[in-house]
């Protein structure tokens, strides 16, 4: 399994759309096998869900994300799980445990360009 956060340095991103890149976490049995960091090759409508599925990503977590967005991710067949606030490493450690719920929330991602907190 392949869990990306959109990050902003160390910290989960505001926005997925606007964030510095994504911290892919490869997942077996509970253990992080491995870990790497992919540039934002972008915030051009439709595209980050292609991108991230063609890492073979399987959940993507953020702190906000347009309903456009969200759809687009389902489609790809990609879980999505919005509201997350904090540190990536620690957001990454409660999704594993499996304490980290999707708050649902959509950001109106260009009327709130920069100000999307989930």
């Amino acid at each position: 399994m392949k869990i990306a956060v959109a990050s902003d340095g160390k910290y989960v991103s505001a926005h997925f759309g606007h964030c510095e890149g994504f911290n892919v976490y490869e997942i077996e049995e509970g253990n992080v096998l491995k870990e790497e960091f992919k540039e934002n090759p972008g915030h051009r409508p439709g595209f980050l869900p292609v991108f991230l599925k063609e890492l073979n990503v399987n959940t993507i977590i953020a702190g906000g994300m347009g309903e456009t967005a969200q759809h687009l991710f389902k489609e790809q067949g990609i879980q999505v799980v919005v509201g997350a606030k904090g540190l990536c490493q620690e957001i990454l450690k409660t999704y594993m445990k499996g304490d980290l719920e999707s708050s649902g929330s959509v950001c109106e991602e260009h009327q709130h360009e920069g100000h999307c907190n989930g």
